[in-house]
């Protein structure tokens, strides 16, 4: 599996991955919907850790930048 996110690009999706925990752990929103929102929150933060998005494998975006290039 390579790496195809970037160190920006997990570290706003671990952060969207925060908020959405948090919204599950407020009650904000029913119960249906914070289980799956808590789903998708731990696999946002699973591919964060990772470094490797499936979403973005067909569609062949990377975010990933090798060290020592430039953009």
């Amino acid at each position: 599996m390579k790496s195809n996110t970037g160190s920006l690009d997990r570290a706003i999706w671990i952060v969207v991955a925060l908020l959405i925990g948090s919204v599950y752990f407020t009650n904000v929103v029913g119960e249906t919907t914070a289980i799956i929102l808590l789903i998708l929150a731990l696999v946002i933060i699973a591919t964060s850790l990772v470094g490797f998005c499936p979403l973005y494998y067909p569609f062949r975006i990377s975010t990933y930048r090798k060290r020592g290039t430039k953009a």
